[in-house]
């Protein structure tokens, strides 16, 4: 999975990279930041998966991973198709939006205006978009004065209702769409189109608000999160050892870092769980989307399993908590085959049967 990371200038986008990716970018052009994206990899913490290792002790656990890509900062009205180009391969995008006051870390906006700053990189974005559609338009309408193809035409029908849709100045993610017109435009790869976190930086003086994450509203627009972190905190925790990071969340009420409630966002916006395999080679975390049945499932570990897919034995993590083995499972009805129309859960532990 893959996840874009975009602002505008001098909101602090690049330290929550950095707290993310535990890396040590460059922030802004005159640390000598130029148009190549930072790009990091992270581990998804799944305290199931450290539980898991710790009764089959394998010789290699391995987590879920996700792909970040911090863009440069983005300014307002500039032209920034350069800028906006790695972002058009992520599955989601994370608006980090200056939320903090600071005098010493001057801010080209002027005031400090979440609200505003989010309408407005929307606009960047669902400018670039339209931009896309009017070059595709026209390639279409010279085809289809040449032949009639009933295929263009459908698809002319659909970029027409895009391009109306965003001078409404209202992003596509929250256009709805048939799964035909999904399947259609999925190489156009729209920028307003992709799923939404909005990821206030908060100052030390509203960190009360990390204790109540649960107040925070998208206002119920589709394809839409928001998150709140503070980079100058997380940039304190980034440099504790693991045994003291606990103390220092309970001493400020909390009870998970920034990162993990941003990746449990992400997962949640798209829709994504984690199922688990072990076994004394490896324990590893596996990502799909909810719904995903077992034959498919099979597929993300290997090809070959879903190509020459049996069975699944399935069985489920707070029931192998409970039990304490495979074999307390397998007495107690609890470990299961079940078939390729099989919907994977979070949670599940499979091991794939097949022919191959």
């Amino acid at each position: 999975m893959k996840a874009g990371i975009i602002g505008l200038q001098s909101v602090g986008k690049t330290t929550i990279f950095n707290v993310l990716t535990r890396g040590k970018a460059a922030a802004g052009p005159a640390a000598g930041r130029k148009m190549e994206p930072n790009v990091g990899v992270v581990k998804v913490p799944d305290a199931r998966l450290d539980f898991l290792s710790s009764k089959f002790n394998p010789e290699k656990t391995t987590h879920a991973t996700v792909e970040f890509i911090d863009v440069q900062g983005l300014e307002r009205g500039k032209g920034q198709d350069m800028a906006l180009a790695p972002l058009r391969t992520v599955d989601a995008l994370l608006h980090v939006i200056r939320a903090f006051q600071d005098e010493s870390v001057p801010y080209s906006e002027g005031s400090v205006d979440p609200e505003r700053d989010r309408r407005n990189l929307d606009y960047e974005l669902m400018l670039a978009d339209i931009a896309s559609i009017e070059k595709r338009m026209e390639r279409l309408e010279k085809d289809l004065k040449k032949l009639k193809n009933a295929a263009l035409e459908k698809e002319l029908a659909y970029l027409q209702r895009a391009k109306a849709w965003l001078e409404s100045e209202k992003p596509l993610r929250e256009m709805e769409i048939s799964e035909d017109e999904k399947k259609m435009v999925k190489g156009f790869a729209f920028l307003s189109e992709k799923p939404m976190i909005y990821v206030e930086n908060i100052g030390e003086d509203q960190l009360e608000r990390l204790r109540h994450p649960e107040a925070l509203t998208t206002g119920n627009r589709p394809n839409t999160e928001h998150t709140i972190i503070s980079g100058k905190l997380e940039a304190e925790m980034a440099e504790l050892p693991p045994e003291e990071l606990n103390t220092f969340l309970t001493d400020y009420g909390l009870t998970e870092s920034g990162t993990e409630r941003l990746i449990r966002t992400t997962y949640r916006l798209l829709g994504l769980i984690s199922f688990f395999t072990v076994g004394e080679e490896e324990c590893r975390a596996w990502t799909i989307t909810r719904g995903t049945n077992a034959q498919n499932a099979a597929g993300v570990i290997h090809t070959d399993l879903s190509d020459h897919f049996i069975r699944a034995e399935v069985c489920h993590y707070e029931d192998f908590v409970k039990h304490g083995t495979m074999q307390a499972l397998k007495e107690k009805g609890l470990l299961r085959l079940e078939g390729k129309e099989y919907p994977v859960k979070d949670g599940d532990i499979l091991t794939i049967r097949h022919s191959g």
